[in-house]
């Protein structure tokens, strides 16, 4: 007896078979073990609660103008930098760090002359933080003369903002 099959019942055959060999029986997990899935909180560190503490409080040398204006060809301390200086003092007093003085000059004179007049000027803040209690150690002490100007121009306008001393 011959067997004939059509094309239609190979597909259907044929499908059945691939349908079959994809299906899957339920697998039963036997393992009962969980992992460990607590989550672990980071530690504070005193140290960091006191590095916190510092930077806060060295914020507060923000609040004290950093810049200091000096009147053409003077080295002398103004009023209202000797104010912002005092809470600089109290500042570095209570927390010890050091800073660098940077003096500068307007674009009048010699190079060599405002570079004096820099540093100048710079020693007189120091000085200044020095008479408050701040170690002198702690304190650098540059002079950039003409060099690194603040404000560009033949006036004075912009002479007056490159007589200056910069705490860093």
């Amino acid at each position: 007896m011959k067997t004939s099959f059509n094309k239609a019942g190979l597909a259907t055959i044929l499908f059945s078979l691939v349908l079959a060999g994809c299906s899957s029986a339920p697998v039963e997990d036997s393992s009962t073990d969980i992992e460990d899935t607590s989550v672990q909180t980071g530690q504070v560190d005193a140290s960091a609660i006191e590095e916190s503490a510092a930077v806060e409080e060295a914020a507060m040398v923000t609040s004290a103008d950093t810049v200091f204006y000096f009147d053409f060809d003077k080295a002398l301390l103004k009023p209202e930098s000797r104010a912002a200086l005092l809470e600089h003092a109290a500042v570095l007093n209570s927390n010890p760090r050091s800073v660098r003085l940077e003096g500068h000059a307007d674009e009048r004179g010699t190079r060599e002359y405002n570079m004096a007049l820099g540093e100048r000027r710079a020693n007189a803040v120091k000085e200044f933080l020095v008479l408050q209690g701040v170690s002198g150690g702690l304190i650098e002490v540059i002079s950039y003369g003409e060099e690194r100007a603040a404000s560009y121009g033949s006036n004075e306008g912009a002479w007056s903002m490159n007589r200056r001393v910069e705490l860093k």
